[in-house]
């Protein structure tokens, strides 16, 4: 039996979903892949959980679903000391002892460093593993959305770095992306509604989305070079009114505003859509009008739609749709990718 040892940054939905994932998927790792995912070490935004022997031991999965409880409930992760022998270090021990675990199993058996955080306070530790040859899986998209010069040392090692999650969530977005690339095939456009409340409509969320794709193009782009066209002004901002407010009484006032733009747009044969488009040099977001009966034009509901234009895909593009948020598809995503990275342990 392969073992893989992990270490979790980041308790959120999508963290603990992901620890839930790992426990109830044990049989099929073990029966179809001989893997077996071993939690070596837990760590929120004030501390680090971690077994006594990294070598030989981890989180058992009665622990592994009290870390889930505790979470939920906003607990610490210390509260966690009186169901097993574990170590609790805080503040800034957690980054030096998740730099010191890491340097030990990178050496010995390979580590593979899971970042579930939305923080840019792990950039540090992701640079340290990177630069170890340790494998990083990433849902964080701020860690590759940073400096140019932070995201050229977190990929120095492309085959052990993994970020499906970090783009519409479960959907093979990156793998889609990548595989062109590799086969020679040359992607001239993408666009793409990859939104799901109100960071969304700001667009920031979908910047640093767009933003991961044009640097996997190859392109030199920073986040604050980026177009973005928000949908709500600034008196709508979350420093000027409430979430409940802005979905209670913001979101028609913002519908009647763009209610012109919407019958210009029907007047076209086309309809408005809320997306990022990706075309040689040019990065940018906000509202396009498409074609009405496009992938992007028909789309309904929370799914995200990527149009992917090549040229091997050059008058139909290659479509991927579904859903693109939720932290069970998120960190569904996430678990495919540390399987994936299985060929690199020992």
């Amino acid at each position: 039996m392969k073992s893989i040892p992990l270490i979790l940054m980041g308790c959120g939905g999508v963290g603990r979903q992901l620890l839930q994932h790992i426990v109830s998927c044990r049989d099929i790792h073990a029966l179809n892949y001989g893997v077996r995912l071993r939690v070596v070490g837990v760590a929120d935004s004030k501390s680090l959980l971690s077994v006594p022997d990294i070598f030989t031991t981890e989180l058992d999965d009665h622990s592994v679903d009290e870390i889930c409880r505790l979470k939920s409930n906003g607990s610490s992760l210390s509260s966690l000391t009186s169901y097993g022998d574990y170590q609790v270090f805080s503040n800034s021990e957690t980054i030096t002892n998740i730099t010191e675990v890491a340097s030990h199993l990178v050496r010995s058996t390979g580590l593979a460093v899971v970042d579930c955080s939305a923080s840019s306070d792990t950039i540090g530790i992701l640079q340290k593993v990177a630069e170890m040859n340790g494998c990083i899986v990433l849902a964080n998209k701020k860690p590759l959305t940073s400096s140019m010069e932070d995201y050229d040392k977190l990929v120095l090692h492309p085959r052990r770095l993994r970020h499906e999650s970090t783009v519409g969530a479960g959907l093979p977005v990156i793998m889609s992306i990548n595989r062109l690339l590799s086969s020679g095939d040359t992607i001239h456009r993408i666009v793409g509604s990859l939104s799901d409340p109100r960071d969304d409509l700001g667009g920031m969320d979908v910047a640093r989305k767009a933003l991961i794709v044009a640097r996997l193009l190859g392109q030199r782009l920073e986040l604050d070079s980026i177009k973005v066209e928000s949908l709500y002004p600034a008196e709508m901002g979350p420093n000027a009114m409430s979430v409940e407010d802005f979905l209670a009484n913001g979101v028609s006032q913002l519908d009647n505003s763009l209610a012109d733009r919407v019958e210009k747009a029907a007047s076209n044969g086309n309809v408005l859509r809320y997306v990022c488009v990706i075309e040689g040099s040019r990065c940018e977001v906000g509202i396009q009008e498409l074609p009405k009966n496009s992938a992007l034009g028909r789309l309904r509901g929370s799914d995200n739609v990527l149009e992917v234009y090549s040229r091997c895909y050059s008058e139909q593009p290659l479509i991927i749709q579904g859903a693109g948020a939720g932290n069970d598809t998120t960190a569904a995503g996430v678990l495919a990718d540390i399987l994936d990275l299985q060929d690199l342990f020992t």
